[in-house]
């Protein structure tokens, strides 16, 4: 796990079925890169829980493009006990990868659901953060979250080496303030921070 995330042994046990069941439907659904499934722990699951410190007191939160549930599915679990009123939304265009997300949030019991949609074209969330996982550069990517914030709410985004560039891009069409923290999990990484999104 990551240095500043705690879990317990019970919990631990949940991610790592998780980690068994993403992989046994990686074999016939695209969830996951084929070249990260021997390091799929690492890669993907102590990945997303690296969010958990960030998550702050964030009790609706949308996870835009979920695909195999990352980080989404994740953090639900590690976070099932201590907040119960945590609500995670994912969204996914794809219906047999919305399936699986829908089967992993069924055999865990979590406090999520699944919204089979683009993102651009599901209902709005009013959501108090709003994350993502290599989706889109942040022009883009700010445009499919601003559809789901509440007012003041935060984004958080999983970002890679070219962050830098997509930044400067989106102060093109957005003003907003954000801090860069680094992923604990790839030193090519980074975990964006973003608030006061507004549209330019």
């Amino acid at each position: 796990m990551p240095a500043d995330v705690d879990v317990s042994r019970e919990t631990k046990a949940t991610l790592k079925g998780f980690e068994a069941l993403l992989l046994k439907w990686n074999a016939t659904i695209n969830l996951i890169s084929r070249n990260t499934v021997d390091a799929a722990w690492s890669r993907h699951i102590e990945d997303s829980v690296q969010l958990l410190p960030f998550l702050g007191s964030s009790t609706s939160i949308v996870d835009l493009g979920s695909g195999g549930g990352l980080p989404a599915i994740p953090l639900a679990i590690v976070t099932r006990e201590d907040h119960a009123s945590r609500y995670f939304t994912l969204i996914e265009s794809d219906r047999r990868k919305s399936e699986f997300l829908r089967t992993a949030i069924r055999t865990y019991g979590l406090n999520a659901e699944v919204i089979t949609s683009r993102i651009e074209e599901a209902p709005a969330q009013n959501a108090d953060l709003c994350m993502a996982r290599a989706l889109a550069p942040c022009t883009k990517l700010f445009g499919y979250a601003e559809r789901h914030l509440a007012k003041e709410a935060r984004c958080l985004f999983m970002k890679g080496a070219n962050l830098e560039n997509e930044l400067v891009d989106a102060r093109q069409t957005w003003s907003f303030s954000s801090t860069a923290h680094r992923s604990q999990t790839d030193q090519t990484a980074t975990i964006l921070e973003v608030e006061h999104l507004v549209r330019l």
